[in-house]
């Protein structure tokens, strides 16, 4: 093989090895948007199936919620409940490793942990 054959034949490795590298770029974005997917359906299933558990045994109340003497729910008491899960919901959400701050919320966190997430909890 001539110097001028093996010269062509390096630039023809090296564009196909830059079209490799972009492809797995592209399959890589492609992949982390099918897990942040998958993630988000398996959280709103998991929702779906606690609201189903709920409509199933009609007339009691959720579990952590106490009637009072007269058979109602205590005002304000069912407020601060929700308010709870939905806390527990982030902090899930946040340890599972998604953003839940309002810079990159859904993200999936790859580089640690996220300052903005972290004050967010911490409030």
């Amino acid at each position: 093989m001539e110097n001028k054959d093996i010269f062509t034949h390096m630039q023809t490795l090296e564009t196909q090895m830059g079209k490799v590298h972009g492809d797995l770029g592209s399959l890589k974005l492609e992949v982390k948007k099918l897990v942040e997917e998958n993630q988000r359906l398996l959280l709103e299933n998991e929702q779906l199936r606690k609201i189903l558990k709920l409509e199933s045994t009609e007339g009691r109340l959720p579990p952590g919620i106490a009637e009072g003497a007269d058979g109602t729910i205590p005002p304000g008491k069912e407020a601060i409940d929700v308010v709870g899960e939905g806390y527990d919901n982030l902090a899930r959400l946040y340890h599972e490793g998604f953003h839940i701050c309002n810079v990159y919320y859904g993200h999936l966190r790859t580089e640690g942990d996220c300052l903005f997430c972290l004050s967010f909890l911490n409030k």
